[in-house]
């Protein structure tokens, strides 16, 4: 399946892997991208040099395209732009944040930049700034959230620009894509399904929890921060939940999450760490290699397709 993605980011099937803080290392994003994807190094909130290990562990790991994800917020984002732009990996996707003033600079390296919007307004302005593509990721996702389901945002950006759109939150397998390219996608990011990949590094019990999650497990907290983040419920989102109840600081909220993702991530602490996760969790059910789940995506569409159609007689 080609598409206008597929053209811009030189890759096999039209799919992109989230930049998941902590998970998304070089060992999944080389293991996406040589499964015919493009992979996703997440840079969080880690210092310059650290990223640029990581891009270089990724070079060692593929000869594929790959890129890396900035969270706008990080305190070290102009040092980890500097880096990209030394480094040049063939794609930048940003979170958290606008990445106006770097665009020009990313695009002299050769670089192509995809950021992360949740709102039409947002595109809009990525566009006219000259990003290359635009990641429409709806609340239903993991991690750092807006407030528009996948359903109604992904449909409303691609008639607002003109430059590729990629559909995100919430797209757990081929049914999933089918309905992000017949709502006007380019192509598809999935962040939780690789969670469950053999190639991800994190803990097994951080996989077994979003094997063994249900329906509304995946549940939002820090909605009375303005940053709402989505993850699997446990004592650490019920905590937020009472702070937040009983009209805690901001300063007190934060806290509670400090290093959260390094207690899933590294030790496998599935009650006090964070859980980052989207909807689509429940969905999951087995470990794959990152291969097999991206031709998962694309080879059962062709099935999906039949059965609508089937339906429509």
């Amino acid at each position: 399946m080609k598409t206008r993605l597929c053209e811009l980011l030189g890759v096999d099937y039209p799919i992109i892997q989230g930049g998941m803080a902590w998970i998304a290392t070089a060992e999944l994003a080389a293991a996406v991208s040589n499964g015919g994807g493009f992979g996703i190094i997440a840079a969080g909130n880690a210092p310059a040099d650290v990223v640029r290990a990581q891009i270089q562990k990724a070079k060692s790991l593929t000869d594929k395209p790959f890129g890396v994800n900035v969270m706008m917020m990080s305190p070290f984002v102009s040092e980890v732009m500097q880096v990209i732009i030394e480094e040049k990996p063939a794609a930048v996707a940003t979170g958290a944040g606008n990445p106006g003033k770097y665009i020009s600079s990313l695009k002299e390296a050769g670089i192509k930049v995809m950021p992360v919007v949740a709102s039409v307004a947002m595109a809009k302005k990525m566009e006219k700034d000259g990003a290359d593509a635009v990641i429409a990721e709806g609340t239903e996702a993991g991690g750092h959230i807006g407030e528009l389901t996948t359903m109604v945002l992904v449909p409303q950006i691609a008639d607002a620009v003109s430059i590729p759109v990629i559909a995100a939150g919430g797209i757990a397998d081929s049914r999933g894509a089918v309905a992000a390219f017949a709502l006007g996608a380019d192509g598809i990011q999935v962040g939780t399904r690789f969670i469950c990949s053999t190639e991800c590094i994190v803990h097994d019990n951080y996989k077994q929890a979003v094997l063994k999650s249900k329906d509304r497990d995946a549940v939002v907290t820090g909605r009375s921060t303005g940053a709402p983040v989505r993850a699997l419920k446990n004592k650490l989102t019920r905590e937020y939940d009472r702070l937040e109840k009983e009209g805690a600081s901001f300063e007190e909220i934060e806290a509670l999450g400090v290093g959260g993702l390094r207690r899933a991530f590294e030790e496998g602490d599935v009650q006090t760490g964070s859980l980052m996760a989207g909807q689509a969790a429940a969905m999951v059910t087995k470990v794959e290699p990152c291969a097999d789940i991206i031709k998962s995506y694309f080879n059962g569409a062709e099935t999906v397709i039949g059965i609508i159609t089937s339906k429509l007689k």
